[in-house]
C-alpha cells in the first residue's frame, strides 16, 4: 500500500477541519488563502506519491499474480492502475470548490468531502477512513512481527545448515512490537518528526528493491520462468480454493494502490500558476506509471521465481534462504518502516478520540491534568493520564487482534477491499459529479456511475475472498499457539 509514512507529513490532517488563516493580501510571500507560498512541482508531487504508494503492499503481489496467472495477473494490475489514475484525475478537480483557479482550497480529503458533498456522506467517509486506519494498525502489527521472526528464523536456518525447520511463534514478537508502540504513542506529534518521511522512503525502497533483486537472481538460478497462463494449478489447490484465492488477490492488488486519501494533501503543496489540478494530473500519471512498472517487476519476478508456491509475503515466506544477511537487512527495513508507519496512521484516531473527549468533559481532571516528568538533557515530558491509558489500550487491542488473526495476506486483502471502492472510487466520482454539475442520467453521469458500480462489485468480490481466506485459516488455527 499505500502505507508509507512518506505520504507526506500531512497525513495526520486527514480528518482535521481546515484552519482559517488571516489573509495576507498584497504580499508576494503568501498564497490566496494567506498561507506561505507553496513551492511544489510535478516532480515533488510525483516523489510524494511514489513514496506514499510503495510500501508493504508490494510484498504480497507475487502471491496475488500466482493466483491469477500470467494473463489475468498483469491485466488486473493494469486495470487497478488505470482506475486509480482516472479517479485520481477526478479528485484533483476537487481541490478547489466551485472554481478551479480562485475557488476555496480544500486542504484534506475530508475537507473536500465536507465542502462539496456535506451531510451524512462526511460521517460515512470518516467512519470508513477510521475503520481502514484501525485495520492498517492490525496489518502492520502482523507484518512487523512476522519480519522480526523471519530474521530469527533465517539465522536459525543458516546456523543449522537448513536441517532445522526452526518453527517458532510470532506472539512474542507481536507483544514486543506492541510494547514499542505503547512507548512511541506517548510522544506528542510523533508524525511531525521531520526525518520520519526520509527514513520511511529509504526503508520501503530498500526492502522492495531487495525483494525484486532476489526474485531476478532466483529466476536466473532456475534457468526458466515458472508459472502458467491461468495461475495456480488445480491439484495444488482445489477448484473452489482457486476461485476464492483469485478473489482475495484482487484485494491484495487494490491495497497496493490505495493512496487517494492523501492526494489532496499532496496537491496542497503545489505552486500555481499553472492550475494545481493540471500539475497534479501530470504527477499522478507519472507516479502511477512508475509505481505500476515497479509493481509489475516485483510481482512478476516473484511469480517467475516460485510459480505456484510464491509465498504470501515475499521476504518472510522463505522462498529465499540465502544470502541470509541480505534477507535480514530487508526484514529489518520492514520493521523500522512499520514501527513509524503504525504511529502515523494511528495519529488521526488518537486525535479524534481525544478531541471528542475533551469537548465532552472540558474540566475533567483525569483528562486535562498533565504531569511534568524531568528528562535529562531535554525539556520536561508532559504526561497526560488519559492519553497514557487510552493510547495504551488502543495498542493492546490491535496487538491482541493481531495475535488472534495473524494472517498477513487475508488482512491485506480485507483492507484493500474495504478502502478501494469508497475512498478511491465512490467519493471522488460523487464529488466530481457535484463539482462539475453533471446532469443526472446524462451519458457522462451514466458512465461514471457504471464505473463506480463495477468497482463496488470488485470490492465485494475481493472482500468475500479475503474473508473466506480468514475462515479457512482459522479452521487450522489455535489462538495464540500458531507457529511458522
Amino acid at each position: 500500500m499505500g502505507d508509507n509514512i512518506a505520504a507526506t507529513n500531512h497525513h495526520h490532517q486527514v480528518f482535521n477541519v481546515s484552519i482559517d488563516v488571516p489573509s495576507q493580501n498584497g504580499s508576494k510571500c503568501f498564497d490566496d488563502d494567506g498561507r506561505l507560498n507553496r513551492t511544489g512541482t510535478v516532480w515533488t508531487a510525483s516523489a510524494h506519491i511514489i513514496t506514499a504508494v510503495i510500501g508493504s503492499g508490494v510484498l504480497s503481489l507475487a502471491w496475488a499474480i500466482a493466483q491469477l496467472g500470467w494473463v489475468a495477473g498483469p491485466a488486473v494490475m493494469f486495470l487497478f492502475s488505470f482506475v486509480t489514475y482516472y479517479t485520481s484525475s477526478l479528485l484533483t478537480d476537487c481541490y478547489r470548490t466551485a472554481d478551479p483557479v480562485s475557488g476555496k482550497r480544500n486542504y484534506t480529503y475530508m475537507d473536500a468531502v465536507r465542502s462539496i458533498l456535506g451531510g451524512a456522506k462526511v460521517k460515512a467517509c470518516g467512519l470508513i477512513q477510521y475503520l481502514n486506519l484501525f485495520g492498517i494498525a492490525i496489518g502492520y502489527t502482523i507484518a512487523a512481527s512476522i519480519s522480526m521472526m523471519a530474521i530469527k528464523r533465517s539465522n536459525c536456518f543458516h546456523e543449522s545448515g537448513g536441517n532445522n525447520p526452526c518453527h517458532m511463534s510470532s506472539n512474542a514478537y507481536m507483544i514486543l512490537f506492541g510494547v514499542m508502540e505503547i512507548f512511541l504513542s506517548q510522544i506528542p506529534d510523533f508524525d511531525q518528526i521531520w526525518w520520519l518521511s526520509i527514513v520511511a522512503a529509504v526503508m520501503s525502497f530498500t526492502y522492495s528493491a531487495i525483494g525484486l533483486a532476489l526474485g531476478i537472481v532466483q529466476v536466473a538460478a532456475n534457468g526458466a520462468f515458472k508459472g502458467s497462463l491461468t495461475g495456480i494449478s488445480i491439484g495444488t489447490v482445489t477448484q473452489t480454493q482457486k476461485i476464492w484465492r483469485s478473489f482475495q488477490a484482487l484485494g491484495d492488488i487494490a491495497f497496493a494502490y490505495s493512496y487517494s486519501v492523501i492526494l489532496i494533501e499532496i496537491q496542497d503543496t503545489l505552486k500555481s500558476p499553472p492550475e494545481e489540478s493540471k500539475t497534479m494530473k501530470k504527477a499522478a500519471k507519472l507516479s502511477i506509471a512508475v509505481t505500476t512498472a515497479f509493481y509489475m517487476l516485483c510481482g512478476c519476478m516473484g511469480y517467475a521465481a516460485f510459480g505456484d508456491f510464491a509465498p504470501g509475503n515475499l521476504l518472510t515466506g522463505f522462498g529465499f534462504y540465502n544470502p541470509f544477511w541480505l534477507l535480514d537487512i530487508a526484514n529489518a527495513a520492514i520493521v523500522v518502516h512499520l514501527v513509524g508507519a503504525y504511529q502515523v496512521f494511528c495519529q488521526p484516531i488518537f486525535a479524534f478520540v481525544e478531541k471528542q473527549v475533551a469537548e465532552s468533559w472540558p474540566d475533567g481532571y483525569f483528562l486535562s491534568k498533565e504531569f511534568k516528568i524531568p528528562v535529562p538533557g531535554l525539556l520536561p515530558y508532559k504526561l497526560n493520564l488519559f492519553r497514557l491509558v487510552w493510547r495504551s489500550c488502543f495498542v493492546i487491542l490491535t496487538t491482541v487482534i493481531s495475535m488472534l488473526l495473524p494472517f498477513f495476506n487475508d488482512v491485506v486483502g480485507i483492507l484493500g477491499a474495504l478502502g478501494f471502492w469508497p475512498l478511491t472510487v465512490y467519493f471522488p466520482v460523487e464529488m466530481y459529479i457535484a463539482q462539475k454539475k453533471i446532469t443526472k442520467w446524462s451519458t457522462r453521469w451514466m458512465c461514471l456511475q457504471m464505473l463506480s458500480m463495477a468497482c463496488l462489485v470488485l470490492s465485494i468480490i475481493a472482500g468475500a475472498g479475503s474473508i473466506v481466506g480468514v475462515v479457512n485459516d482459522v479452521k487450522a488455527y489455535t489462538p495464540f499457539k500458531t507457529t511458522y
